[in-house]
């Protein structure tokens, strides 16, 4: 009982989050999913946000999932990327709602990342995604600003 309180008023020390830290959108104009957004989704986002399986029934794989958004609700308020929980999300600026995760390590004898045979594991093996950059950030917050088209 002491060490869970432990835990908890520790938790509850942590410095809070300072969101004016966050990228500036890009200047880019014009800033499409299709052609802007989709390929950085793919590469980082969608091996776990899509398919029948999709983590927290988010689907960054078409514009019509990002939109719909997740099972807590909406990731995004169009033309307000500084208040848009996928902004947040990709910034790492918060460690609890990092995305992509940070990697766990290794646990059971199944296989990496916390598979232990009972096919409950990752989909797909092979090195974690890596999060976006600044100037990434950036670009998804200037596709939000102007529309999320």
């Amino acid at each position: 009982m002491i060490l869970a309180g432990s835990v908890v008023g520790l938790s509850s020390l942590a410095a809070p989050v300072d969101w004016s830290k966050l990228p500036p959108a890009a200047t880019a104009e014009g800033v499409t999913f299709a052609k802007d957004i989709e390929p950085m989704f793919k590469a980082s986002c969608v091996r776990c946000h899509s398919g029948d399986r999709a983590k927290a029934r988010l689907h960054l794989d078409t514009l019509e999932g990002v939109l719909k958004g997740s099972k807590e609700g909406p990731v995004l308020k169009v033309g307000d990327s500084a208040d848009s929980v996928l902004t947040k999300a990709v910034s790492q600026l918060d460690p609890e709602m990092a995305m992509p995760p940070k990697p766990h390590a290794r646990r059971g004898l199944g296989g990496p990342e916390g598979n232990n045979g009972s096919g409950k594991g990752p989909r797909n093996f092979g090195p974690p995604p890596k999060p976006l950059t600044a100037e990434q950030v950036g670009l998804i917050r200037a596709w939000i600003d102007q529309g999320a088209k």
